[in-house]
């Protein structure tokens, strides 16, 4: 049993961070498998190129997981494990979001203060 909307979540944000690990790189392939190569959200975060896109295929990926989980035999010995990875993957589905709203509220803020720069030192 693999973590593959994690695996796929930290593929996505190696790419868009610029982060050439290879020997993580790796890692998260190999917690793949063939995973990586099918069509849908785990190829699709792995693919992301920006982060709003990443954040919805992630969502897809834990509603797959939920389905998935919905699905499921009550007598299955996967069960537990796979309750335990949505709790996992919802918190880092908050943890995502936020970490988006951050760098939204950053990109806002850095133009109020490039304004009162300019209130103080108007640009000639």
């Amino acid at each position: 049993m693999a973590c593959h909307e994690i695996a796929g979540l930290r593929l996505g944000l190696m790419r868009l961070l610029g982060l050439n690990d290879d020997a993580a790189r790796q890692h998260e392939l190999a917690e793949l498998g063939d995973g990586a190569g099918h069509p849908g959200p785990i190829r699709s975060m792995c693919e992301a190129g920006d982060l709003e896109s990443l954040k919805r295929f992630y969502e897809a990926a834990v509603s797959m997981l939920e389905e998935r989980v919905a699905a499921t035999r009550s007598d299955d010995p996967k069960l537990p494990y796979l309750r335990s990875l949505i709790i996992l993957t919802k918190k880092v589905e908050l943890d995502l979001a936020n970490q988006i709203g951050n760098l939204t509220r950053l990109f806002s803020d850095l133009e109020q203060m490039h304004d009162f720069v300019h209130e103080i030192y108007p640009a000639d």
